[in-house]
């Protein structure tokens, strides 16, 4: 159980010596460090640390605000760190998810969260109604115009909001994706996209590819991914699922992976049936290694 931590200050000339020393003081071993605006969540060092967290390990930051500036940003980290089993702690905030009091810290800083957006939301309905009643017309008058530059911005602005969307959570779905692509179709990788737990985002088999292309489009994302996939037997689909799930999980048992065919993938069984056992486990095992997808 590791406990990896990380550091981050605005510009190059800060010093995280402090923060070093901290987290060092704490038992880190492991410290990556960003020299980036809290704002942004493009930071290469955050994404290698939330990569290298693994179950039962923590990652450590001195104060919140060293991980994220936004409430929302702080509670999908934390989300993903729980997804994989892991914990999040800040050594100067009652922030401990490893602790039921940790725990109830960060339910309670998103349902604030959720409170503020729903403040939010109301106050500008109601200036909207407001500005109607005074003889106001809401909205871009250049967009009411139909203004081509106009247009364009917005497009522009929409397409870097959509794939910010998907850089702050891609580390939870894509390896799976690069992992899969493209010697599966995209039917089978969605079908193990969605059998992650926590879920990750609802995709469907279009948006699972467009996002997949936007990913490779801004260079984040290994072109092959989008490369056609070969036909394949349709008697070999749940042999060659077995297999990637055994080189993910090399100790999984027959009854393990009988569990995961009936409740996660809910893939049927030869006869039709929807409960798999470990016998019938047993004979893809070997279907698979008789098709060299296992050593």
């Amino acid at each position: 159980m590791a406990l990896i931590g990380y550091a981050r200050v605005s510009t190059d000339e800060q010093d995280t010596a402090a923060q070093l020393d901290a987290l060092r003081g704490e038992g880190c071993t492991i410290i990556l460090e960003d020299k980036a605006s809290g704002g942004s969540r493009e930071r290469p060092n955050l994404a290698r640390a939330l990569d290298m967290v693994g179950q039962g390990d923590t990652l450590l930051v001195v104060r919140i605000d060293r991980l994220a500036r936004s409430l929302s940003h702080l509670l999908e980290i934390v989300e993903t760190l729980r997804g994989k089993g892991a914990y999040f702690r800040s050594i100067n905030d009652p922030i401990d998810t490893s602790s039921a009091q940790g725990m109830l810290m960060t339910q309670m800083l998103g349902a604030f969260a959720e409170f503020e957006r729903a403040l939010i939301r109301e106050r500008t309905r109601a200036g909207l109604k407001a500005a109607v009643a005074r003889g106001a017309k809401p909205g871009n008058p250049k967009m009411r115009a139909r203004d081509p530059a106009a247009i364009a911005d917005i497009r522009l602005q929409q397409k870097e909001r959509y794939l910010n969307a998907l850089l702050d959570g891609r580390h939870r779905w894509l390896p799976t994706v690069t992992r899969l692509r493209p010697h599966l179709p995209w039917a089978l990788v969605l079908r193990q996209i969605r059998a992650i737990t926590p879920p990750v985002r609802s995709f469907t088999e279009r948006t699972l590819v467009k996002a997949c292309r936007a990913l490779v489009t801004a260079g984040y994302a290994d072109p092959s991914i989008l490369e056609p996939a070969p036909r394949l037997p349709p008697d070999t689909r749940v042999a060659r699922l077995v297999a990637d799930r055994l080189k993910t999980h090399p100790g999984a048992t027959l009854r393990e992976l009988a569990s995961w065919l009936s409740r996660d993938l809910r893939e049927p069984t030869p006869r039709g049936g929807l409960a798999w056992a470990p016998e019938g486990v047993r004979r893809i095992v070997a279907q698979a290694k008789a098709l060299h997808l296992l050593d």
